[in-house]
C-alpha cells in the first residue's frame, strides 16, 4: 500500500503540534506507565479535568491516544505505534517534508551573513572593533584580513606584523589565529599563503 507523503507530512505536523505543549508531553509521559481516567491526569497534574480534556482531545485528534469506556469513565491509552510511526518517518530521509529539503543551510555561510558580521566587527577604517570570539565569526573576519595577503608570495614576520597592526594592535594573535586556521603558514620567519587558500568570497561588507 502507497502513502501519500504529502497526507503523511501533514499527520506529522499534527503530532509535533500536538506535543508541543509542557501539558501534553506529562500527559504522553504518564500514559506510557498506565491507562488513566482524565481525573486520574487531573490529580497527577493538578490541572482541572476541563483542561485535562482538551489537552486529551489534541493528543486523540494526532492519534497518539485512544479512550475506552470502563464503567463510569473513560480511561485512555498512549497509541505506541503512533509514535514509533512518527520517528520512523522523521529519520527516513526520502520523508523529509519538501519546505525542509527546500532550505538552502549553505545560505548561512554566504555573503548576506559574512557582510552581516564584518559590518558588525569593522570600524570604517576597516579596523577590527574587537577580535570576535565566536570560531565563526572569527573565520570570517580573518578570510577578511587573508585578502591583504598576496597569493604565491612570502612575507618577512616584520612586514606581516605590519600589516596585521592595520586591523588590530594584537598582531599577535591574529597571526596565531590565521596559522592555526591554516590560512598563512610559517617556516624559517616567513609567512606565505598555502596553495588554494581563499580570501571570503564576499568580503564586501555593503548590505
Amino acid at each position: 500500500m502507497n502513502i501519500d507523503p504529502i497526507s503523511t507530512d501533514e499527520q506529522m505536523l499534527v503530532i509535533f503540534k500536538a506535543l508541543a505543549d509542557a501539558n501534553r508531553l506529562k500527559i504522553v509521559g504518564l500514559l506510557a506507565n498506565q491507562p488513566s481516567s482524565v481525573e486520574e491526569l487531573a490529580g497527577l497534574l493538578k490541572l482541572s479535568p476541563s483542561t485535562v480534556s482538551h489537552h486529551l482531545a489534541k493528543l486523540a485528534e494526532a492519534g497518539l491516544v485512544n479512550a475506552r469506556a470502563e464503567s463510569y469513565y473513560n480511561i485512555y491509552r498512549l497509541e505506541r505505534g503512533a509514535l514509533e510511526l512518527a520517528a520512523r518517518r522523521l529519520m527516513a530521509r526520502d520523508a523529509v517534508p519538501n519546505p525542509a529539503r527546500s532550505l538552502d543551510y549553505e545560505a548561512a555561510q554566504s555573503g548576506a551573513y559574512q557582510r552581516k558580521v564584518l559590518r558588525d566587527m569593522l570600524l570604517e577604517d576597516g579596523r577590527l572593533k574587537v577580535i570576535p570570539a565566536q570560531r565563526k565569526k572569527r573565520e570570517i573576519v580573518l578570510r577578511y584580513i587573508l585578502q591583504a595577503f598576496e597569493a604565491g608570495r612570502r612575507y618577512p614576520e616584520a612586514q606581516v606584523v605590519e600589516i596585521l597592526n592595520r586591523f588590530h594592535s594584537d598582531n599577535a594573535t591574529l597571526r596565531r589565529e590565521l596559522i592555526s586556521y591554516g590560512m598563512l603558514v610559517r617556516q624559517n620567519g616567513e609567512y606565505w599563503r598555502p596553495e588554494g587558500e581563499k580570501e571570503n568570497e564576499h568580503p564586501n561588507t555593503e548590505g
